[in-house]
């Protein structure tokens, strides 16, 4: 009996839809990054994201009240989880900081691509993973000067960061996964119920932030400049983490990590859209062949089994 194709349970309209909320956030965000890499080092500005956006996860869910009961091997989910959600955040800063965040974004996609080719079912699927690797190659390779000035480096950073996405994703759904089994044999930390996904993520968002202190704990002060600096620092926390990453954990509840992989092909086309309003990064033609055969793709996983 042929294996049913990864859907969304209730609409098949509903998961695009909360991707492109993510992903006009994520990327206005950013669009306020790049403009902070004036006065800070990409790798603190990606730290100060990754901080301010655990101390309001934290302050939200306060998982650490007795009414969330955390297994060991909870915590250690989330420690690894956190780890790689980090190191993805500041591999995507070190390139955004060299090239376009249209370019950024389609190169990074290479690993929510293989994260699909591994797990994607039906020729449909395959051939909209083909079409999804063809259009980011288009935006990414054809479309990228390599003589510019730190244009290497930065394709070695997103391609980085795509690997770091890729774990992002196989480690999140596995935890929702979790959620959705039966009760662990492990014995639980205290009383109380199982940590939910946004639980997971405040710990997670947490404990990478403390790896990463080491890399902005000598100009972390550059924050604090002067008040609208700071709002600017609290605003890519929030825009780029928070809203984004908890959109996240509701569709890693919705869809196999195949599915989800395949819908972030919606992320390149969004962020090409906002670097164009925000920063001035006219696509080339290049970029807009890529985002055509990027929308293909996304269609072809839309359809109806």
């Amino acid at each position: 009996m042929p294996t049913a194709r990864p859907r969304l349970p209730n609409s098949s309209l509903l998961a695009p839809a909360l991707f492109v909320a993510q992903g006009m956030t994520q990327y206005v965000g950013a669009s306020l990054a790049v403009v902070l890499f004036a006065v800070m080092p990409a790798t603190t500005v990606a730290w100060w994201r990754l901080a301010l956006a655990a101390i309001v996860l934290l302050a939200w869910r306060r998982p650490w009240r007795g009414r969330v009961a955390w297994t060991r091997a909870d915590l250690r989910a989330a420690a690894i989880f956190g780890f790689f959600l980090a190191t993805m955040n500041v591999l995507f800063y070190l390139a955004l900081d060299r090239i376009d965040m249209g370019t950024t974004v389609a190169l990074e996609f290479a690993g929510p691509v293989l994260v699909a080719a591994i797990g994607g079912r039906g020729l449909l699927d395959r051939i909209a993973i083909a079409l999804a690797a063809l259009g980011v190659l288009s935006i990414g390779g054809f479309g990228l000067d390599r003589g510019a000035p730190g244009a290497l480096a930065g394709m070695a950073f997103a391609l980085a960061a795509g690997g770091a996405w890729a774990a992002y994703i196989v480690l999140g759904r596995r935890i929702a996964e979790k959620r959705g089994s039966a009760p662990s044999a492990e014995a639980p930390i205290g009383p109380g119920r199982p940590p939910s996904g946004i639980d997971t993520l405040a710990l997670a968002m947490s404990i990478g932030a403390l790896c990463y202190l080491p890399i902005a704990v000598t100009t972390m002060h550059a924050a604090w400049a002067g008040p609208r600096l700071a709002l600017a620092v609290f605003g890519v926390a929030v825009l780029s983490s928070v809203v984004p990453y908890a959109i996240d954990q509701v569709n890693f509840g919705r869809l196999s990590a195949s599915a989800f992989a395949i819908l972030t092909a919606l992320l390149p086309a969004t962020a090409v859209a906002v670097g164009a309003l925000m920063l001035a990064q006219v696509p080339s033609m290049f970029e807009w062949i890529g985002l055509a055969l990027i929308s293909l793709a996304v269609a072809l996983t839309g359809r109806a089994p």
